[in-house]
């Protein structure tokens, strides 16, 4: 599943997929891969995002029914 909310917030941020690589310290094809909802980040990742997003777990991984 596409994480619509992880890209809408980068781009309200104003920091494109290869400087939110940088401040967690994956590839761009990271990001995009977690935005394309083709790869499932760990823990630690999801963590290290939300930090420098400044949003919770739950704002960004927690899938809603």
């Amino acid at each position: 599943m596409k994480n619509l909310k992880l890209k809408s917030v980068r781009a309200a941020l104003d920091l494109s997929q290869q400087q939110l690589a940088e401040k967690v310290g994956v590839s761009r094809q990271t990001i995009n891969a977690i935005e394309k909802g083709d790869y499932n980040p760990t823990i630690k990742l999801c963590i290290a995002i939300c930090r420098v997003l400044g949003k919770t777990l739950d704002d960004l991984f927690w899938e809603e029914d």
